[in-house]
């Protein structure tokens, strides 16, 4: 039989330790002297398409060498002229039905020869789908670093490719019975829409199947092998006829479900997974998670570190504050008149004192979910959810207080962490904006504005202050129009400038706050200030600590975060407090 081949290569080579620690033997592949394989594009199981043409394998002392000839598929010719050009120069195999002695590797079947994209580092490596004893079967992929060799219409011939088709029909004896067909003669004679059905489902169903038929590749060790389903079924005596085909398609089309239909022909048929594997892990996998670890459902909290950075940080945590009011008439300087007695001036001396507290976060987790859970370090999570609230917990008790009851044990106490919108008018300024209840936003936004230009006058804290405020408001004076119906602000830039602020921070934790005062409910707007005027201190204990144990008696872990420090403002009239009252 005389034949041209297009190129050729070494299949595998003898004598070379594997990544595995396996030795391919020589001879070990000895049966497949002058087998036809199939040509296969990079190990794909999962289409005829990458069927590309096939490989006449001769056993020589070296190892197994391919002659490798190209069919006239739409897929062969990309091939083809990727192997022309020099762009694919390498070989891999596919074998199974391994002996072992050891780590040598004394007898084994190539089923396939593939074309792939990188081989191995020069020598050969096998990846296992399984680990197992000596002497027992097992499937692998092996991929040398030789590069192949071209050939013309007028080149090399294998040795023994006169008694192939003898080979071949001698196989198909062995495998076939009178009526029956094997796996692969069932896929030919389906037409293209049967084809399509199938390949989709076995295709897609061994998407997690691929770690148990790992394929080599130099450089991305993570892909999986996707073999059929069915495949090894001729040696398992597990075939199925073109009257199976047709009737797992027709009890799909009368249970309403393939699902139902195909487990039912594998049951009949005896087609096994791996031993403790399922056979719906491999048809309909389990979904997999897009987002590991967990997305936390939080607040939006970039707020959080404008307030933890822009404050003031000492590394002492008792602040003492002395102020002398100088503003009242007693205080100013005076004329004098001959003869008369001069008097002495007089002023206020303002002092107070803040104290720190330890603000903190405890969590427990049990010991058997912190080792059952691989997918993410659960623990580093875990931390990072605790400092992430801790920050947000000390922020919020600057700006507005916790929000908790005075008599809860869990308070971060007002005389500790000072809030700026409650603290002391000689701190904030608290400016009211009286509006009716039936004000629009249009008229709401107004107000605002016109509150905050006013009280500036009283201000007295360091540079250009930041606006810490709602949404809600936020919208109701970008929305403000002029009397055309046009936006008179375009832009919170635009907004800023008006207000002179910085800036403008929406605060989530701000929304729908009031207190009573006198009576009357106040709703607050918002909080005009420069933090750079308000100070966190903390010792050198004090510091943000992270603390670990274990609760031997329940198998929990237990984690602690927390810090000791302190907070208010040091400078008179630095903030300005806007809120309405509505009546």
């Amino acid at each position: 039989m005389s034949k041209n081949y297009d190129f050729s290569g070494w299949a595998t080579k003898n004598d070379l330790r594997c990544s595995d620690g396996r030795i391919i033997r020589k001879d070990a592949f000895k049966d497949n002297d002058g087998r036809k394989v199939p040509l296969i594009w990079n190990h794909d199981h999962t289409s005829p398409s990458s069927v590309i043409g096939h490989a006449m394998l001769q056993n020589r002392d070296e190892g197994v060498y391919a002659w490798c000839s190209f069919n006239n598929s739409r897929s062969a010719e990309d091939a083809r002229e990727a192997v022309m050009h020099g762009d694919i120069d390498r070989l891999s195999i596919y074998a199974n039905h391994l002996r072992q002695s050891g780590s040598d590797v004394l007898h084994g079947m190539i089923r396939e020869v593939s074309l792939v994209h990188a081989g191995a580092n020069p020598g050969a490596r096998i990846d296992n789908v399984i680990e197992h004893m000596d002497g027992f079967e097992d499937e692998c992929i092996i991929s040398t670093g030789e590069y192949i060799e071209l050939y013309h219409a007028d080149g090399g011939k294998p040795e023994k490719d006169e008694d192939d088709d003898k080979e071949e029909k001698k196989e198909d004896k062995e495998v076939k019975k009178d009526d029956e067909k094997t796996v692969q003669d069932v896929i030919d004679s389906m037409n293209e829409e049967q084809k399509t059905v199938m390949y989709a489902l076995v295709g897609q169903a061994l998407e997690e199947a691929g770690n148990n038929e790992a394929k080599h590749s130099e450089e991305e060790e993570d892909e999986d092998m996707k073999h059929n389903l069915f495949e090894g079924a001729e040696e398992q005596g597990a075939v199925l006829s073109h009257s199976d085909i047709e009737d797992i398609f027709k009890s799909a089309r009368e249970h309403g479900s393939l699902k139902r239909a195909v487990e039912d022909a594998i049951i009949q048929h005896g087609i096994t997974v791996p031993q403790g594997e399922v056979i719906d892990d491999y048809l309909f996998p389990e979904a997999k998670n897009l987002n590991v670890p967990p997305e936390f459902i939080k607040r939006e909290d970039s707020w959080v570190s404008k307030v933890m950075n822009g404050t003031h940080h000492t590394p002492f945590s008792r602040i003492r504050s002395m102020f002398a009011d100088i503003t009242a008439d007693e205080a100013r300087a005076r004329g004098y008149v001959k003869g008369n007695q001069k008097v002495e001036e007089v002023f206020s001396l303002l002092k107070r004192e803040t104290t720190p507290q330890t603000v903190y976060k405890l969590q427990k987790m049990d010991r058997d979910d912190v080792i059952d859970i691989t997918s993410f370090d659960v623990v580093a999570w875990l931390k990072g959810e605790m400092r992430m609230m801790l920050n947000e917990e000390i922020a919020r008790a600057v700006l507005v207080g916790d929000g908790r009851n005075a008599l809860s044990t869990d308070k971060i106490k007002e005389d500790n962490i000072r809030p700026i919108w409650t603290d002391d008018p000689l701190f904030t300024i608290n400016k009211v904006v009286t509006l009716a209840s039936s004000a629009t936003d249009n008229e709401k936004g107004k107000a605002y504005i016109k509150a905050a230009l006013k009280a500036r006058k009283d201000y007295k804290g360091s540079g250009n202050p930041t606006f810490f405020t709602t949404e809600d408001i936020l919208t109701d004076m970008l929305l403000i129009e002029d009397l055309n119906g046009r936006r008179i602000y375009e832009s919170i830039t635009s907004l800023a400038t008006a207000m002179r602020v910085k800036e403008i921070i929406t605060v989530p934790v701000m929304e729908n706050l009031t207190r009573t005062v006198s009576g009357a409910t106040r709703n607050l707007i918002g909080l005009i200030v420069n933090l750079n005027d308000y100070n966190i201190g903390a010792d050198k204990g004090g510091a943000v600590t992270t603390f670990e144990d274990f609760d031997i008696n329940f198998n929990k872990y237990e984690y602690l975060i927390e810090t000791r420090c302190s907070g208010a403002l040091t400078k008179p009239y630095s903030a300005i407090a806007l809120e309405a009252v509505f009546q």
